[in-house]
């Protein structure tokens, strides 16, 4: 936790202490090179939660609650910096904005009843439990999002994934619903022409919001990452994605490190004749 006497970095709202900050980034650091080490596919939201807990806890924020994967809208932990919702997701061509997805709105906006604005926006700002959007965001080397780059398996040296951690303060403007002026979105062929189909907003500095009812309601956000977001970033780090070991190799290697571990292969059990 940041002491009174402590000398902080700013990282808008709050301050960091900044050692903490330090330990942050490199505990980024050395968790995506070791998530590397087994796995190919990028970090993606389900495992950046536990990803996201062991860095806090290794670099000295004690965690006090964790959702575990359970997809309950809001906080998804709780911990010294205050409560956090993990987002995952892939930069755009240019690597200048990204999109992140947020709540399903069905309670307050649908197809069947397009809803209130300002209700809208009250829903939105009420399931808001949380201080920061704590974001990974990844980009490949052809510089378009997020798949493994081609040639990774085999180590092709000319190619790299990109991994970029924000805290974004959840009352940032960018990712604030008041910020905007939201306006009905019509459907423009089939059916649905005329229609209300969603909601959407203007852009504010390159952001924007919406929301589509064939999509669940839901509420996405695209972020354009101004020059002002900089201070945002934690950690960064740049990898040639390759597996090193799979889960039988590094079983192996933890059981002969630590001898004293007995738990073995379970026997089949005899049935009854």
């Amino acid at each position: 936790m940041v002491s009174a006497d402590d000398t902080i970095q700013p990282l808008h709202p709050e301050t960091m202490n900044p050692e903490m900050r330090r330990q942050l980034a490199a505990n980024f650091t050395k968790s995506v090179k070791g998530y590397h080490l087994i796995n190919n596919d990028p970090i993606k939201e389900t495992p950046w939660e536990d990803i996201n807990a062991a860095i806090l806890v290794a670099s000295g924020c004690p965690v006090a609650d964790q959702s575990h994967g359970s997809h309950r809208p809001g906080a998804d932990i709780t911990c010294a910096l205050g409560g956090l919702s993990n987002k995952s997701t892939q930069y755009d061509a240019g690597g200048k904005s990204f999109k992140i997805s947020s709540y399903r709105l069905t309670t307050v906006c649908s197809d069947k009843e397009p809803g209130d604005l300002a209700a809208i926006v009250a829903e939105i700002n009420r399931r808001k439990n949380f201080d920061y959007y704590s974001i990974v965001a990844r980009r490949d080397s052809g510089g378009e999002g997020g798949g493994v780059p081609a040639g990774a398996e085999a180590g092709n040296e000319a190619t790299h994934l990109q991994y970029d951690w924000y805290l974004i303060p959840s009352d940032y403007p960018a990712v604030n619903p008041a910020t905007y002026t939201w306006t009905p979105k019509l459907g423009k062929t089939g059916k649905n022409k005329g229609t209300v189909v969603g909601w959407e907003t203007n852009v504010v500095q390159g952001s924007s919001m919406s929301i589509s009812f064939s999509m669940s309601s839901q509420l996405w956000m695209s972020v354009h990452l101004t020059d002002e977001m900089a201070e945002f970033v934690v950690g960064s780090c740049r990898i040639i994605p390759k597996r090193r070991l799979n889960y039988m190799q590094l079983y192996d290697l933890i059981m002969a490190s630590d001898p004293t571990e007995t738990t073995g292969p379970t026997e089949p059990k005899a049935t009854d004749p």
